[in-house]
């Protein structure tokens, strides 16, 4: 960091160093910093989508929200059909209590990206807080179609089978993780919730 430093005052405009700089600020956590060098880097090029979209994440860990989702709107703007910024963009109206929003921007999401497991499984996410079971349930299975060897998508979907009170499936779910190489141990307490 101190070389940085020293390049940045040998070379102050430079937004290489000032975006190698933030990339630091965000590997230590240190959000504000951060968050300061992306700024900086925007008022010389105000359509940096690698500024705006990791100042959006950074103000999003300091809970800014709507410092972040007016970064996550410039980015979309400019590169409309990137996934990272609609999956962020959703996640920080879902911060802000706007459901509606964060739903609305995850379905054009799967509408934009219909291979995406994440896609799919960050709308399921949704759906099962909002206890929308069945939705929830159609998307965690794409979810698994998309990316079989997803153990944490598999879990997911046995928990809303058996949110639905689908025990016999939840257990065959749970015996198709089993075949595909998880060890049956490490699914124990999903088969106490199964009712064997």
């Amino acid at each position: 960091m101190a070389v940085l430093g020293r390049q940045i005052e040998a070379s102050p405009h430079s937004v290489e160093l000032r975006l190698r700089k933030a990339a630091v600020n965000l590997e230590l956590g240190q959000w504000d910093y951060a968050a300061a060098e992306f700024g900086i880097v925007l008022e010389k090029e105000p359509q940096n989508l690698a500024a705006l979209f990791y100042r959006a994440y950074a103000n999003t860990q300091l809970r800014r929200y709507e410092l972040a989702l007016d970064d996550y709107h410039a980015f979309i703007r400019i590169a409309p059909v990137n996934i990272e910024a609609r999956l962020g963009l959703a996640h920080t109206y879902e911060k802000l209590g706007r459901l509606t929003e964060a739903m609305d921007q995850l379905n054009y999401t799967v509408e934009l990206f219909p291979d995406s497991a994440i896609a799919y499984a960050a709308r399921a996410a949704l759906e099962k807080e909002r206890k929308i079971y069945a939705a929830a349930l159609y998307d965690w299975e794409q979810a698994v179609r998309l990316a079989p060897n997803n153990a944490d998508f598999r879990l997911s979907l046995v928990d809303v089978l058996l949110l639905m009170g689908k025990r016999s499936e939840a257990r065959v779910a749970l015996d198709g993780m089993v075949r595909n190489g998880t060890p049956r141990g490490l699914l124990r307490e999903w088969y106490d919730k199964c009712g064997s």
